[in-house]
């Protein structure tokens, strides 16, 4: 007699049966904001990463593009190109979230609702890890683009 429909059965059971673990409120409400929101508060820091990051105009790339790409092609240009694609609150289209089209702070930092209505700095990842960078900037995009992080090009 084989156990292993009997195995399915019952971890489907305890998946149904068994809540899941409850998401706080905190992570509930965080949803991306766009770099403009991080201005009135971090003015020198949002002047240093318009005027000489590359990501902050990102989209640009995605625009001179997109008549050649497939429409699933252009959705993985928008998952580096723009903030939160793919996420809940991140960007859709030009049209729906305008202020989320270009690659901004919120990347590095996270969806920054609870931050810029708080202003705690519990609210907002201060100090990325290089790994976040991981996501995008793979080993053959490193050597395409001549990538060096943010962190270490002065943005801040």
């Amino acid at each position: 007699m084989k156990r292993r429909p009997l195995v399915a059965v019952l971890l489907v059971a305890a998946a149904v049966l068994v809540p899941a673990p409850a998401r706080s409120d905190k992570t509930a409400e965080k949803r991306f904001v766009g770099s403009e929101a991080c201005k009135e508060c971090h003015l020198r820091q949002y002047e240093a990463f318009t005027g000489h990051a590359k990501k902050s105009q990102s989209y640009r790339a995605v625009q001179k593009l997109a008549r050649r790409l497939t429409p699933e092609e252009l959705k993985g240009c928008y998952q580096c190109h723009t903030t939160g694609y793919g996420q809940p609150g991140g960007f859709e289209s030009l049209q729906a979230t305008p202020q989320l089209a270009n690659a901004g702070c919120e990347v590095c930092h996270g969806a920054g609702s609870a931050h810029a209505d708080s202003s705690a700095k519990s609210d907002i990842v201060r100090r990325p890890k290089i790994e976040v960078c991981d996501g995008c900037h793979t080993t053959t995009r490193v050597r395409a683009f001549n990538y060096r992080p943010l962190r270490y090009a002065g943005a801040h």
